[in-house]
């Protein structure tokens, strides 16, 4: 998993409440487990036309969202089924971290798994940064170790993490790479279990 500390990035304004994981990556595009292509899915319903072409109104396809690695949303981001592909999909598409005043708890617990950063900060703060991303102030800042979002015009965000995700975040761990960091350790127990009860070995 790559790792997060410092994020300098263009942010988009998504100022919609309740987006579902099926909105984020519709169902057909749930085949695979690969999650390298998954970004051509993102929000394939709002970004496309029934016939497959661009809308050129939404957020993500006009030219000066281009290229977003953060992304501003309404409340309750996430919600709906627990499909791992969402954050998959905003990661292979380029973004890093989003921003709302609430996450559905199991896409919250799925980000921190995959390396996005989901960011709660109170509705006042969300707005300003809706404010400043709609009015043509791109560029935000997000610093993981200083737990604070900086707007482009310098307003400063503080936003709570729980310690042991924040650790996992800054040094890329993720579940299997949290229990490889105790291999040594599993190794040793395994080498006791093999001396003490053989038994099990030819099981």
């Amino acid at each position: 998993m790559e790792a997060f500390n410092h994020l300098d990035g263009r942010m988009a304004p998504l100022p919609m409440a309740n987006i579902d994981t099926d909105q984020i990556i519709p169902k057909q595009f749930l085949k695979t487990v690969d999650r390298v292509g998954l970004g051509a899915g993102l929000f394939y319903d709002l970004r496309f036309t029934p016939e497959g072409r661009e809308r050129p109104d939404f957020i993500l396809n006009r030219p000066e969202y281009k290229g977003a690695s953060v992304l501003v949303a309404g409340d309750n981001f996430g919600c709906g089924s627990s499909r791992e592909h969402a954050p998959w999909a905003l990661m292979d598409f380029g973004v890093r971290c989003v921003i709302s005043t609430s996450f559905a708890d199991i896409f919250y617990n799925n980000c921190f798994q995959n390396g996005l950063l989901p960011v709660v900060l109170k509705p006042e703060e969300v707005q300003a940064l809706m404010d400043e991303a709609q009015g043509g102030n791109h560029l935000v800042t997000v610093d993981l170790a200083e737990q604070t979002v900086v707007s482009p015009s310098g307003l400063r965000f503080h936003f709570d993490i729980d310690p042991a995700r924040k650790h996992k975040m800054q040094n890329g761990l993720d579940a299997i790479g949290e229990t490889l960091q105790a291999a040594k350790d599993i190794d040793v127990y395994e080498m006791r279990q093999a001396i003490s009860q053989p038994w099990l070995e030819r099981a």
